[in-house]
């Protein structure tokens, strides 16, 4: 089998898990962040992440050192030059990620295929600031990355055939299970109707008829899910939510897609979910 050299913009919560899936399935990656501090301290994160994995499973789990050894950290652009596939991570805000996609279409060899994890924002919007609009695709990765079998494999409205296929594989070679979105709407297919309940979760705690433990109760008892809205919300952070509802309402102009105020007060306030402690539920103890 081939392995690929991928390139993952962003080291954060989100491009950590993807260049740890990814090394973990035999890719080279380059980790990038704005400093090689970082995007070392993201590499730091997988390291502790692969040995709590082999901790917990001695047999099975890989060797974290033959991991570790396929990647490598950079705050350097120009890296992605050798990249076959460049995937973007970086904070839910589309003027950013438009300003990387310029500087990257720039360095990047021509052949080499661009992914975003954007959870909302249109692919065709982010394709259209560069020069391979055909080479240009949605990589939408679920937290935590690794555990998440699910990768969303959005169209934009000129990714070619070629590109949607190979980045279909590329998503079982990291050993997920790739759903093709054949049209580029905001928010794709799970947070189109993830982000709506979301929302309608908020505005029943904000009226007052129950607390955000009682709603999450009440749908985790009624409709079997796992986890219930708001939780599912604090576990991906309550601005990366707020950020979706934004673009997915600023694409549709559908009110139910407006962030109510309850989420932007908490946004405000720090209170982010369960990577700041708090944020619908309190996660402060242990």
């Amino acid at each position: 089998m081939t392995y690929p050299t991928l390139f993952v913009a962003g080291a954060g919560f989100m491009g950590h898990g993807i260049a740890q899936t990814a090394a973990t399935a035999g890719c080279r990656v380059l980790l990038y962040d704005l400093t090689v501090e970082n995007a070392a301290s993201g590499i730091e994160r997988i390291r502790a992440s692969l040995e709590k994995l082999k901790a917990k499973a001695p047999d099975t789990a890989p060797d974290p050192a033959s991991i570790l050894a396929r990647l490598k950290p950079t705050a350097s652009l120009e890296d992605a030059a050798g990249a076959d596939f460049v995937i973007e991570a970086i904070a839910e805000n589309a003027a950013l990620k438009e300003e990387l996609f310029r500087r990257l279409d720039k360095v990047s060899s021509r052949e080499t295929v661009f992914c975003t994890n954007s959870s909302a924002i249109p692919i065709s919007r982010l394709a259209a600031v560069t020069e391979r609009a055909d080479r240009f695709c949605g990589m939408h990765f679920f937290a935590p990355v690794v555990l998440m079998k699910l990768v969303e494999v959005i169209r934009g409205v000129d990714t070619s055939n070629e590109t949607a296929s190979r980045v279909m594989e590329l998503a079982r070679q990291f050993g997920k299970e790739p759903v093709e979105v054949r049209r580029d709407i905001a928010g794709f297919v799970v947070n189109r109707i993830l982000i709506a309940a979301i929302l309608e979760a908020a505005r029943v705690v904000e009226s007052g008829a129950a607390d955000a433990e009682a709603v999450d109760r009440a749908m985790r008892l009624g409709c079997g899910h796992k986890m219930g809205p708001l939780e599912t919300a604090d576990l991906s952070g309550l601005d990366v939510i707020a950020h979706a509802a934004e673009a997915i309402y600023e694409d549709t102009g559908d009110v139910k897609f407006k962030p109510p105020a309850l989420l932007a007060r908490l946004v405000a306030a720090g209170r982010l979910g369960r990577k700041s402690g708090r944020g619908f539920h309190d996660y402060s103890s242990p």
